[in-house]
């Protein structure tokens, strides 16, 4: 058994914040990207999870977990603790981060926890909090505390993106559409339960990266929209019954266009049964598509093959978007360790804006839809 892991002086100490079931939790997936060594300036140090070391030790997934936990402890000297309340002290010139991949509920909470064990950088995944209001309590907290908070917007840091972005820089009057897909049966018991369990919304959930992207980049917010129209001929709003027999309104698939008054125009199209592939276009002023870049690409398939010899089980979508989540966790950890800037990750003050934005936009394009 190797001694217990030591961040260097270039590396920013982690703790894992809900690891989650091996294969399938989010959490999971980070810590065998760390353990990898695919993310240099992050050590994985600590292991904090709740349920599989209290209440859920002995149900679905936890016998997987202590197995993974047995075997993290003896190959890499990672520290599981059940809260944490149990991390040790911060040794001195260490810098902590954790990484918080938990239920979005219990953020707020976690979030005060890992400050006082010590944690001078968050990362959160989206949405970051519930509610506007519990975003906002958040920034108030990481600003009276000193903290900074990033978050887990992958698609801000991803190639389809990037790529999309610098050649619509070069084109005049071009305009960016940002597609995202999903794979669930176009059948009402099939979104039915899609509207239950993510019973949030859709732009709330599966089209909330789309929107980060719009305010982190394109200068949206509530107090700069001008104007948003929706594509009546693509969009589809349905009241569904879910599982439990109780109806819930959503969209199944929307397309949207934003006018900000500062003069810039993006759209946003999102579909549950689209497919298993997201990616953006730029067109000119009339409408002619001039490039596409999707994801994942050839290069990313490539990779995905390896990845699912790898880790046979694993969710899919951890393999599609492995790339960006090394990427945009090697950014949050060099933030951490030594002050480098994590260039396009988005801030909590943009999570804040992005759920504002959503709020804003559902009863404006439910009425457009109507």
């Amino acid at each position: 058994m190797v001694s217990n892991a030591v961040a260097s002086a270039s590396q920013a100490e982690v703790v894992l914040v809900g690891c989650g079931c091996p294969l399938r939790g989010m959490g999971w997936y980070h810590a065998v990207q760390m353990l990898g060594n695919e993310c240099p300036s992050a050590k994985l140090c600590h292991v904090v999870e709740p349920w599989f070391m209290g209440a859920g030790a002995s149900g679905p997934g936890g016998p997987e977990f202590v197995e993974f936990q047995k075997a993290s402890e003896k190959d890499h000297g990672v520290q599981f603790h059940k809260s944490l309340s149990e991390l040790p002290e911060l040794a001195e010139g260490a810098k902590r981060l954790a990484l918080i991949s938990g239920r979005t509920a219990d953020n707020p909470r976690l979030m005060s926890e890992a400050i006082d064990a010590g944690c001078s950088v968050i990362y959160l995944e989206k949405p970051g909090a519930p509610t506007v209001e519990a975003i906002e309590g958040m920034q108030k907290e990481a600003t009276e505390r000193g903290i900074t908070v990033l978050m887990g917007y992958n698609k801000n840091v991803c190639k389809f993106v990037t790529k999309a972005r610098e050649f619509a820089s070069g084109i005049k009057d071009s305009h960016v559409t940002f597609v995202s897909n999903n794979t669930y049966e176009p059948t009402a018991e099939s979104l039915g339960e899609c509207f239950e369990r993510n019973s949030e919304g859709m732009l709330k959930n599966m089209a909330i990266h789309e929107l980060a992207l719009l305010v982190s980049f394109y200068d949206v917010s509530i107090d700069n929209i001008e104007s948003v129209v929706a594509d009546k001929e693509f969009s589809s709003m349905q009241t569904l019954p879910g599982p439990s027999g109780k109806e819930f309104t959503d969209f199944d698939k929307i397309k949207f266009t934003i006018k900000t008054k500062t003069g810039k125009e993006v759209s946003v199209q999102a579909d549950r049964c689209g497919g298993d592939v997201s990616y953006a276009t730029v067109t000119d002023s009339d409408d002619k598509e001039l490039f596409r870049h999707s994801m994942p690409d050839a290069e990313d398939e490539a990779n995905v093959d390896v990845l699912a010899k790898k880790y046979p089980g694993a969710m899919s979508y951890f393999f599609n978007q492995d790339p960006d989540y090394t990427t945009l966790k090697e950014r949050v950890s060099a933030f951490c360790a030594t002050g480098a800037e994590p260039t396009g990750v988005a801030t909590l003050a943009i999570a804040c804006e992005t759920l504002k934005v959503a709020e804003y936009l559902v009863p404006m394009l439910q009425d457009q839809l109507k």
